[in-house]
């Protein structure tokens, strides 16, 4: 345990902001999953709205510093590839 005021408040700011990452790297994982799914149902509307739906996640999760933004674009350019090549 820290022996410092300020320290033991990073420990709680830092538990707080784990659980809220972690609840958004959930909610990331599930619309690609999501959207993957449908585009290999074969939906082609299903697909485009899942597909809409996990690249507005991405480029949140990127701005918000959760995964890198080249991360995010490399995931959005795998996701467009596989639409287009249903």
């Amino acid at each position: 345990m820290p022996n410092i005021k300020s320290a033991e408040k990073r420990v709680k700011v830092a538990a707080i902001n784990r659980e809220a990452n972690k609840t958004q790297r959930s909610e990331l994982k599930t619309y690609l999953k999501k959207a993957v799914s449908s585009i290999t149902a074969g939906n082609k509307d299903a697909a485009k709205s899942d597909l809409q739906q996990a690249i507005k996640s991405l480029d949140e999760s990127a701005s918000k510093g959760l995964i890198h933004k080249n991360q995010a674009a490399r995931r959005k350019s795998r996701l467009m590839k596989k639409l287009n090549a249903m």
